[in-house]
């Protein structure tokens, strides 16, 4: 999942921001009761997620896949005063994990959590978004961004995780293998899409940020 070695990693964490303390805490809660805490954002991509959201400073933002709630507390830390943040997820065994966190933290009432399917909930939802992060099941990354487009705000920001998919995009597909499939198609959709400027950073499993054009 990782395309530079750990000592680097280490070193860039090292740093950088330090994550605040119940961030932390949530972090090793994940890892301690949940299955596969490697969707974790972490320590260094969440003090990224952080930054980008307070240069955006949003007014509204779309979370696709929630998993512990990490990442929509960082994201939550650029919202205006006003502001809202929008999480959905598919899990509901999460939902009380999710939520015993976010009620502990200062955006307890700027955190607005859906449980169900995104691609039906996100139609309902009359907004315009400032900032989306879409770290949800890959192939149906393609229908997200089809949905979601539409629904963003000029100079609007759509982060886009696990793009390099641990260096799959590079190899042949495998029979049956839907998410890479799916990752190869979103790829080249947003790299062709000329309503959007996109560029792809190689942060740990491949993190892309795509920038509505103003029209």
């Amino acid at each position: 999942m990782e395309f530079l070695s750990e000592s680097i990693i280490e070193y860039c964490e090292n740093h950088s921001e330090k994550e605040p303390e119940y961030l932390a805490k949530l972090n090793r809660e994940t890892h301690q009761k949940v299955l596969q805490p490697r969707m974790l954002s972490g320590h260094y991509q969440g003090r990224l997620l952080s930054l980008i959201s307070k240069l955006v400073n949003p007014q509204n933002i779309l979370e696709i896949g929630t998993y512990t709630g990490y990442s929509a507390l960082c994201l939550a830390e650029g919202l205006q005063t006003n502001g809202k943040l929008h999480t959905i997820d598919i899990n509901e065994e999460l939902f009380d994990f999710q939520q015993k966190y976010f009620q502990e933290s200062e955006f307890k009432d700027q955190i607005i959590q859906h449980l169900g399917d995104a691609t039906k909930i996100i139609p309902r939802l009359d907004l315009k978004f400032d900032l989306v992060f879409i770290d949800a099941d890959k192939p149906n990354y393609p229908k997200y961004f089809e949905i979601i487009i539409d629904k963003m705000n000029p100079g609007g920001l759509i982060l886009s995780d696990n793009v390099l998919w641990s260096g799959k995009v590079l190899e042949e597909v495998k029979r049956n293998d839907l998410s890479t499939e799916a990752l190869l198609k979103y790829n080249k959709m947003l790299a062709e899409d000329d309503r959007i400027e996109t560029v792809i950073l190689p942060l740990r499993d491949g993190l892309t940020l795509s920038r509505l054009k103003n029209q």
